[in-house]
């Protein structure tokens, strides 16, 4: 049987590898030869000069989160591929499968991190994000101190704030290795990169520095839009 690693580098996926770009893909669906869009990297230089995040870590960050989209890109054309070639059966479309959660949510929880950073101001305290924060967690500042313990815990992670779609509560959750740790069907409201890519250009091991940091950088109209 094929290596994990050995066939993920053949293939040119990895998680650590950073590409420069993607380019618009085509591939099969269901047998078909149907083109496929691929997903495009976002731009968030506007968040250059945000207080407490150096333009060498946010540039890094950047370049890391583009490595995603391409490697989501590569991930979904060589599953098509598979698929009209009929190797579902192979282990290498098993491990693919198992890859596309972890390039799929590394892309998108790191556009979700970036559109709610680069406010500068604090959360509106008459605003419905703030109102719902308080009927779950008994006010602001529970919550908060919550949210900096989920994110201050060893390991490398997101801290996010999610909303139960079922009930409308909010609950902190603690995401492991991007594809784990997610509550079905949750609607994330405020997202904390906390991998050391994250802060460690900046801060070293001050990860409680770097949080401090973020909650001074937070836009909260971004988090509160996401609210239901």
């Amino acid at each position: 049987m094929i290596k994990r690693r050995e066939f993920l580098k053949a293939t040119g996926v990895g998680g650590a590898a950073v590409f420069a770009g993607a380019d618009p893909l085509s591939g099969p669906a269901f047998g078909q030869d149907v083109k496929t869009q691929a997903y495009a990297a976002k731009d968030y230089a506007r968040l250059l000069g945000t207080p407490g995040f150096s333009d060498a870590l946010l540039k890094n960050h950047f370049t890391l989160y583009q490595g995603y989209v391409t490697n989501t890109n590569k991930v979904l054309d060589a599953l098509a591929q598979m698929l009209k070639d009929g190797k579902t059966a192979a282990p290498e479309f098993a491990e693919l499968r198992r890859r596309l959660g972890w390039e799929f949510d590394g892309m998108r929880l790191h556009e979700l991190y970036f559109e709610n950073l680069g406010g500068k101001n604090g959360i509106d305290a008459g605003g419905k994000l703030a109102k719902k924060i308080t009927e779950d967690f008994g006010g602001f500042e529970p919550w908060q101190k919550d949210f900096r313990a989920v994110g201050a815990m060893r390991g490398i992670g997101w801290a996010v704030l999610y909303q139960d779609p079922a009930t409308g509560r909010l609950i902190d959750f603690w995401i492991n290795e991007h594809d784990g740790g997610h509550p079905a069907g949750g609607r994330p409201l405020l997202v904390m990169d906390v991998f050391e890519h994250a802060y460690m250009i900046d801060y070293g091991l001050k990860k409680a520095d770097y949080i401090e940091a973020f909650f001074k950088a937070v836009d909260w109209t971004a988090a509160e839009a996401r609210l239901a």
